[in-house]
């Protein structure tokens, strides 16, 4: 059975044929859309909540034909009166796929490993490779338009990513960054470098050298074609506030260190944003920066990740 739960999971064509569905459902959304899920319920599993993961999968479950079902941590037994086994087992047995966003990646991998129906991984602490396709999607489709190989267009592309450089969204960079055939620059205080688990598994995956590391913003912009930074608090992480923002504030996106970065280069963040931590308005209103098409994709990448996995499924 084949799973999405981190970036290497789906194989070079077929990361292709993702990008290539995604292109054409964004182009015939409205007027043409496969029903790939039909007669299909996916379940999308969370227990972290979300504005633009449910809306994109619910929304992209019922245009693929599908039905979708969410349930939320007050909904099932999940971990608290059933094993996470036994949940995978038994909702095998009523749906077509399960979709999930939630703390721990070992719970992902459980149900995966348990369960004989996809699952996706729509986020843990550790991971969010949907969210990497559809912001390389996204990049792609700006550097090359509507007709050029969009996969062609991410090789050798540099993407600078600043502040929380041990968050899920660092980690999928450096996977993603290495998939791609790009490089990641991670500018963060010296305590939030990459973990050592995450170096476990980027050196098991071939991608040590896809990533380098350093206390210096300025140094990790020279050259970028992609500024990107996210949230410094993360979900259950509340507790922390004051002292991360001590920290990270060096690692703020201004429009002068945006400046730094190559001339056309682009500006992203997959959401929600704080102006005024993270990132300066400012460049929150640059004309390159692309946050709101990042927005979009979410739901043509995932229909198109949903597509591939539901196909495998019926072979």
């Amino acid at each position: 059975m084949k799973h999405f739960l981190k970036e290497t999971d789906l194989r070079p064509h077929e990361v292709a044929e993702v990008f290539a569905l995604a292109r054409d459902f964004k182009a015939k959304r409205g007027r043409h859309t496969p029903p790939v899920l039909s007669n299909q319920t996916w379940a999308l599993i969370f227990s972290k909540s979300s504005t633009r993961t449910r809306v994109s999968f619910e929304v992209g479950i019922h245009e693929l034909g599908g039905y979708p079902l969410f349930l939320n941590r007050n909904d099932i037994q999940l971990g608290r009166g059933e094993t996470i086994e036994d949940t995978a087992k038994v909702l095998s047995r009523f749906v077509h796929g399960l979709i999930v966003r939630t703390y721990d990646h070992a719970d992902v991998e459980r149900l995966a490993a348990a369960g004989s129906v996809p699952v996706i991984n729509a986020l843990t602490d550790f991971l969010h490779p949907c969210q990497i396709y559809t912001d390389a999607f996204t990049m792609a489709e700006r550097w090359v338009g509507e007709d050029g190989d969009l996969l062609a267009a991410l090789r050798g592309r540099k993407v600078a990513f600043l502040g929380d450089t041990a968050c899920n969204m660092a980690n999928s960079w450096v996977l993603g960054a290495g998939l791609f055939g790009m490089k990641v620059a991670l500018a963060g205080p010296a305590e939030f470098e990459p973990s050592a688990e995450f170096k476990v598994l980027a050196e098991k995956e071939g991608f040590s050298d896809a990533y380098t590391f350093t206390t210096n913003a300025q140094e990790a912009v020279q050259d970028a074609d992609v500024v990107y930074t996210d949230v410094w608090v993360s979900m259950g992480k509340e507790e922390e506030t004051k002292a991360r923002i001590a920290q990270m504030s060096p690692y703020q996106v201004t429009a002068d260190l945006f400046a730094a970065a190559k001339p056309d280069a682009l500006f992203m963040h997959c959401l929600p944003a704080h102006a005024g931590e993270e990132v300066t308005q400012e460049v929150l209103d640059h004309d390159r920066c692309i946050i709101f098409d990042q927005a979009e994709n979410r739901l043509h990448t995932q229909k198109a990740i949903m597509a591939v996995l539901a196909q495998q499924a019926r072979s």
